[in-house]
């Protein structure tokens, strides 16, 4: 029920509240004579009344002598034992009413008052609010519509993601000048699906387009459109496309189109599917609106994979644009542009700071800077500095410390001697990235302790000795257990995860083994990471699957051989290191130099 309608029922029932009132005062206010019953058994003795009505509370009739100028009279009814009783005593007496008409009506009306303000209460939470009237609006769209001063985006604000913004630019550039593109004939793409992992910045970039244009800008999750009502989604879309008609031109903004425009005909429920019934609703939307009129849809996935095929065919979302995890240069402008924020140190250097933030998204950049402001206001600094960024950093990637946790004093070498021996072998190898810090304090993610090692530039293609180099880094930590303790405890069971799934690509992805070429076990298209709950798919013989697991094995053995080798060449460093690491806790190379990169990296 809508707002007025509300009202208008509520004024009903006051204004009928008010009637029975006065109702009941007219009829205390109209010309009869109230008499005591006592007084009207004298009278009645005395013959001075006639015309009587006699009903089952009350008498009433006509006085022969005017009282108070009026000659019509009623009182109410006493029990005839009582009244003889009394009468007897010589007492005035009178009887009273049992209940007016308001009181009898509302005892009769207040139970469905109480149920109906019951029901009204229930019904408005379950329609979200609406009332009684959201069974009638339930098929209204939900969007939100922000014109250019609500987004407080614009292209300025968006960096990182030069691509995506240059064919952009052509959505923006449409919406202000339709002639100049209708003029050769051209048309802008009906659809524009926006790909890319969590927190890449799309959202933010469809923003940034609407605010570019200054035009309104509907946005809309994909779930919203799903209720357990069956047809509720299409008329939703149906709706939304009309107000967009009537804004035009404006943007639609789909966010999360995979809970909208998951693939037909997966699962057990057949075509007559809420959802399916929803996307096809869609589908024939964008084969009918004219992109002449001036309305372009935006939509966010990061799953791609699950979309439906009829969704991007070419006069649907005829573009989709990749919006990927930042580079270097990427990372410093979306640096520069979080860092206005706060109050920066003048000799922080983003340059740096971008080096040892690779694989960071928009978002973990935006989480970097805050992070960093709350270390510094933590220890009670003016500005933010740069070993405010270097610890936001650790704390993002291994956690924070926990110093609380009290290591045995043997638990304690092990762990330092496993820690020197991953950043041992990483400064001996070629191809590694450089060790910015070794610590033995746990932190929050279940780590003892940790080597990290940060990239200093984007690299896009690894080869196999790279490859190899990496195993051997990862299985020098058990190494060094080995080499100095003669045993070897459980803490590498996260380095040996790592270690068997580089040596399961190298075999069955990369094609970089002896069992040849061909690729057995295919990448996963998700952005999302492969599901935790699949079957990897073998369409091979059991005789190659002996073979890749063979050639696994191997390729692990020659690694951690190779790390032995390695660190027995090293064991000076590896055992003062390991003492240093014990005194201080935490070292970088500047503490300790050999853990700087050799200027010869040992052979394989």
């Amino acid at each position: 029920m809508e707002k007025h309608q509300q009202w208008s029922l509520w004024y009903f029932l006051v204004a009928f509240s008010l009637l029975l009132v006065a109702q009941d005062w007219w009829a205390s206010r109209t010309a009869v004579e109230q008499l005591p019953y006592s007084e009207f058994m004298r009278l009645l003795k005395e013959q001075k009344v006639s015309d009587l009505r006699i009903e089952q509370q009350q008498i009433s009739g006509t006085l022969k002598e005017p009282i108070n100028n009026r000659t019509q009279f009623t009182t109410i009814r006493v029990e005839p034992e009582l009244a003889e009783a009394l009468d007897a005593s010589q007492v005035s007496f009178s009887g009273t009413r049992q209940g007016g008409l308001f009181t009898n009506l509302l005892g009769w009306l207040l139970p469905f008052l109480l149920i109906f303000a019951f029901w009204s209460l229930m019904l408005r939470r379950m329609m979200g609010g609406q009332g009684l009237g959201g069974m009638v609006s339930v098929g209204k769209s939900k969007a939100k519509v922000f014109v250019q001063h609500d987004t407080g985006v614009t292209f300025n604000d968006v960096a990182g993601i030069d691509d995506a913004k240059a064919e952009l630019q052509e959505v923006v550039s449409f919406l202000k000048d339709q002639p100049r593109y209708n003029r050769l004939g051209a048309r802008i793409p009906k659809g524009i699906l926006l790909v890319g992992p969590p927190g890449t910045g799309k959202t933010l970039v469809a923003k940034a387009v609407a605010g570019e244009a200054n035009v309104p800008f509907f946005s809309i999750s994909g779930s919203e459109f799903v209720e357990m009502f069956v047809g509720v989604g299409a008329a939703r879309v149906r709706d939304l496309f009309e107000q967009a008609r009537k804004s035009a031109p404006c943007i639609i903004f789909i966010d999360e189109l995979d809970a909208l425009g998951k693939m037909r005909g997966v699962g057990a429920y057949g075509g007559n599917d809420e959802k399916e019934q929803t996307l096809n609703q869609l589908l024939a939307e964008l084969d009918g609106f004219d992109t002449r009129e001036g309305v372009v849809l935006l939509a966010a996935t990061n799953r791609p994979e699950v979309l439906d095929p009829a969704l991007l065919r070419a006069g649907r979302f005829d573009r989709q644009i990749v919006i990927d995890r930042p580079d270097r240069n990427g990372r410093t402008a979306i640096l520069k542009v979080h860092v206005k924020r706060i109050q920066a140190s003048a000799d922080l250097d983003l340059d740096k700071v971008a080096g040892i933030t690779t694989g960071f998204s928009g978002a973990d950049l935006a989480n970097l800077v805050n992070e960093a402001a709350i270390l510094a206001t933590r220890r009670g600094a003016e500005t933010v500095g740069m070993a405010d960024f270097t610890n936001a950093v650790e704390r993002i990637v291994v956690g924070s410390e926990r110093q609380g946790r009290l290591l045995l004093p043997h638990e304690r070498q092990v762990v330092a001697h496993h820690e020197m021996g991953h950043a041992l072998a990483a400064s001996s190898l070629a191809g590694m990235d450089p060790v910015h810090k070794v610590s033995i304090i746990p932190r929050s993610v279940g780590a003892l302790g940790y080597t990290l090692q940060r990239p200093t530039e984007d690299r896009f293609l690894i080869t196999l000795p790279e490859l190899k180099n990496r195993m051997t880094v990862l299985l020098a930590g058990r190494a060094a257990e080995e080499l100095i303790f003669g045993e070897i405890s459980t803490g590498a069971a996260d380095d040996l995860a790592k270690v068997t799934d580089i040596a399961r690509q190298i075999v069955t992805r990369f094609g970089m083994s002896k069992v040849g070429q061909a690729v057995l076990e295919k990448q996963s298209s998700s952005y999302l990471g492969d599901q935790a709950i699949s079957l990897r798919e073998k369409d091979y013989s059991e005789e190659t699957a002996r073979e890749v697991d063979l050639c696994i094995k191997g390729l692990i053995d020659e690694a951690y051989a190779r790390a032995k080798r390695l660190l027995e060449t090293r064991r000076d460093d590896l055992e003062r290191g390991a003492s240093l690491l014990l005194e201080r806790e935490t070292l970088t190379p500047e503490d300790f130099p050999a853990l700087r990169p050799l200027a010869q990296p040992l052979a394989p």
